[in-house]
């Protein structure tokens, strides 16, 4: 179907590299810090990556992002399934799991805005963790709330 658009058309792996990047909704819920406790569990927090600006949830070196984050994790359509700390909102997790993209989604609203009046993005919730005294400290800032669906 040609007037169909290509999230629709496509499968994850057929498409661009430009299409692929257009999925990301600029939320930032990927760009902050997670840690695994000992059963496996997934722990967000709302401490954001040194990379990451919190104002235009954006990442500020985002080609050379893992040369400064060595643990930086590059979505793929090959990885996407394994990554179960994707946030339930995230473009890439929804289309994988066969959903359809929020109404949110600048993609489908045509407002890149429309994802922070939404209440899906972390735009104005977060702190560096160039602040943090150890790492470790980013615990003090755990947000369980963070993998839930957000913003339907």
């Amino acid at each position: 179907m040609a007037g169909e658009p290509f999230w629709r058309r496509k499968s994850l792996s057929e498409m661009t590299v430009p299409e692929w990047e257009s999925l990301c909704d600029g939320c930032g819920l990927c760009c902050l810090v997670r840690f695994e406790d000992e059963d496996g569990d997934i722990i967000p927090t709302r401490v954001h990556c040194k990379l990451f600006d919190a104002g235009a949830c954006v990442c500020t070196d985002y080609a050379n992002r893992q040369k400064y984050v060595p643990d930086c994790v590059k979505l793929t359509p090959g990885n996407i399934e394994q990554l179960a700390w994707m946030p339930l909102s995230c473009a890439y997790r929804r289309l994988n799991e066969g959903r359809e993209l929020a109404d949110w989604h600048p993609l489908i609203s045509g407002d890149p805005e429309s994802v922070h009046r939404a209440g899906v993005s972390v735009r104005g919730q977060t702190v560096s963790e160039k602040v943090l005294a150890e790492p470790e400290d980013a615990l003090d800032f755990a947000a369980p709330d963070l993998i839930a669906e957000r913003g339907r």
